[in-house]
């Protein structure tokens, strides 16, 4: 009696490598260190009251004092956590990059690393007057939405040649997933007119917006790669 054949057809080779493709483990091997140092910096702004600067104070009036240094450090902290899981993630789909992605990869830690300097413009003058909150505010989600725009740039430039993937993208998969990051990125542009309105409920919009991105926007296309 011969043995029926195994119905299921055997997963295509992988195509050979091309001479211009690199392999994603130095990319995610250089982006991790970015996102460690960056997110480790964001640290370095919480300040300890020095006991001579008290003038009379207590500590803990000092320590509640300086509530705008700490708001901004945690929402500034879940956005490069999660901009560190979704590039994970991103990485998860592609079997090798090109020049064209490193060079997308390198446009996303450029507005990553930056993410501590206008952290800390905002927690100096979040409840600064004279519209320098507005000002540090305005230029917070400036650069969060640069942020956002790098990131859907590189997630075109690894889902544009599907020789580079594991497994070809569907065009709706590809589709429901750029609307998803549309969505956020109309969102971190309206928080710039928001800076004008309330720097503190820009920020506060920004943690919600961390939260939105927890969820993965990715799904769609992994799912259906």
């Amino acid at each position: 009696m011969t043995a029926e054949p195994d119905p299921s057809p055997s997963p295509a080779p992988a195509p050979p490598p091309r001479a211009t493709d690199f392999s994603t483990a130095r990319l995610e091997a250089f982006s991790d260190g970015v996102f460690a140092i960056a997110i480790t910096l964001l640290v370095l702004d919480l300040n300890v009251p020095e006991p001579d600067a008290l003038d009379g104070q207590s500590l803990r009036h000092a320590l509640a004092h300086q509530w705008p240094a700490y708001f901004a450090y945690l929402v500034s902290f879940l956005v490069i956590g999660i901009i560190w899981i979704n590039h994970h993630a991103m990485c998860a789909l592609a079997r090798r990059v090109d020049r064209r992605t490193l060079f997308a990869n390198l446009f996303l830690l450029l507005t990553v690393s930056v993410i501590p300097f206008p952290t800390r413009l905002l927690a100096t003058y979040l409840t600064a007057g004279h519209g320098d909150s507005h000002t540090a505010a305005a230029i917070y989600a400036a650069t969060m939405v640069a942020m956002g725009l790098a990131f859907s740039l590189l997630f075109l430039a690894f889902t544009r040649d599907a020789r580079n993937l594991h497994a070809p993208i569907p065009p709706e998969a590809l589709r429901s997933a750029m609307r998803r990051f549309g969505i956020g990125g109309l969102c971190y542009t309206a928080t710039i007119a928001l800076a004008y309105i309330s720097p503190v409920a820009m920020l506060a919009t920004h943690a919600l917006l961390a939260v939105y991105y927890c969820f993965d926007q990715l799904a769609p296309a992994r799912a259906r790669a």
